[in-house]
């Protein structure tokens, strides 16, 4: 995106005063939320066109059975302050958090926003929706929750969940569930875009918001609901200990020495083999590097994963989706012409046998405790049983 070009753009100016950050700021969050989305050439532009100069798209937000983590997560981030930027992106006309209105008040304000937006407001869901006796757990402006999503839904441009307990039941639907909670999508009975995560990393609610702005439609979502720009890779696939992973290090025991080394959390429970988010990638919270629960040294609990987040005990091992990486990788350029020299098959066969072998000591090591020192041979783990 060429900032010359929107230097003197009178609605940058006012885009500025409004939200209180730089254009420059802004211009380089839009470049990266195009990129993290994988838009083409000029999507950054049309955000920051979208977001200056088009209307506030109204947004009714519910909450149902939750802890309100989701509201707290996206009202503490930073660079810049996302409450500042996304109260001010889009018209948040319903909100039971952040009302200052109460009582009959607030639910005068959200159906008079949703008749004078209708067919154009976005609803967001938060929280689970009881389903056991008619709905009855979970009463707000004397209807149940059941009632209250199917009424807001009928008139909405789009439906959102957002965290866990909207997108698949979450911690409200772990067995025995007594109050028979469930999504928001199999109240409505379809599949909506669910940005899971307990709670979900702010940034990818933010992206989908703009990109309804500026497109008039949610981002692409794979079978299940999940926008594919955040939820399309294993956390396994970028996490910074997958080297050890491949090496068979692991962390036998929280504050062993495997563990203080930063070696793979794979035997103490985490869930990256199995789980599908971005979250070594664009990190949380803000708070610097190694801002996530691996990067911390805790395993992923699979929060994002419907059936294994809040489902799995948190130390039992993960499925593991993809085991051994690809020996070697095509070039970008590959080149045409003859076929592989003698030379090169042997090189190609002797590869072939060290990947071999190197794929049976990783299964191996899957098994068993690793030396942590293995230079000095000081520490032997104790092997799982």
């Amino acid at each position: 995106m060429d900032e010359n070009i929107l230097e003197n753009d009178e609605s940058l100016v006012a885009l500025e005063k409004r939200l209180g950050i730089s254009r420059r700021s802004f211009m380089q969050l839009c470049t990266a939320m195009a990129a993290t989305m994988g838009l083409a050439k000029g999507a950054d532009a049309a955000m920051v066109a979208a977001v200056a100069t088009k209307k506030r798209p109204s947004v009714i937000w519910l909450h149902f059975q939750e802890c309100t983590g989701c509201t707290e997560s996206l009202l503490r981030a930073e660079h810049p302050t996302l409450e500042k930027l996304i109260l001010d992106v889009i018209s948040l006309d319903y909100h039971e958090t952040l009302f200052a209105a109460a009582g009959h008040q607030a639910e005068a304000a959200r159906r008079s926003a949703m008749k004078a937006n209708k067919g154009k407001y976005l609803l967001v869901v938060e929280g689970a929706i009881p389903t056991k006796d008619n709905g009855i757990y979970c009463k707000v402006g004397g209807q149940t929750a059941i009632e209250m999503l199917k009424e807001c839904a009928a008139d909405a441009a789009a439906v959102v969940a957002i965290g866990s307990c909207a997108s698949w039941g979450g911690m409200p639907s772990t067995p025995p569930n007594p109050t028979g909670a469930k999504s928001a999508g199999e109240v409505l009975g379809k599949v909506i875009p669910n940005i899971p995560g307990c709670p979900p990393n702010p940034y990818n609610f933010l992206s989908t918001v703009v990109h309804f702005l500026t497109f008039g439609k949610l981002p692409e979502v794979d079978h299940i609901g999940r926008p594919k720009f955040a939820y399309s890779r294993l956390i396994h696939e970028n996490c910074e200990r997958r080297a050890h992973f491949d090496a068979g290090r692991f962390a036998m025991e929280f504050g062993d020495e495997g563990h203080r080394k930063g070696y793979c959390l794979y035997k103490l429970g985490c869930k990256g083999p199995e789980t599908y988010a971005n979250c070594p990638s664009i990190l949380f919270g803000d708070v610097g590097n190694a801002s996530w629960p691996v990067g911390t040294g805790h395993p992923c609990i699979g929060c994002t994963e419907k059936g294994v987040g809040f489902a799995k005990p948190i130390h039992e091992l993960a499925v593991l989706k993809t085991v051994v990486p690809p020996v070697g990788f095509p070039r970008v350029v590959e080149e045409q012409g003859k076929g592989a020299s003698i030379g090169a098959a042997a090189l190609t066969a002797a590869i072939a046998g060290v990947a071999a072998g190197a794929g049976a000591k990783m299964a191996q090591n899957l098994g068993k405790g690793v030396k942590t020192d293995e230079g000095a041979g000081k520490h032997e783990e104790r092997a799982e049983s």
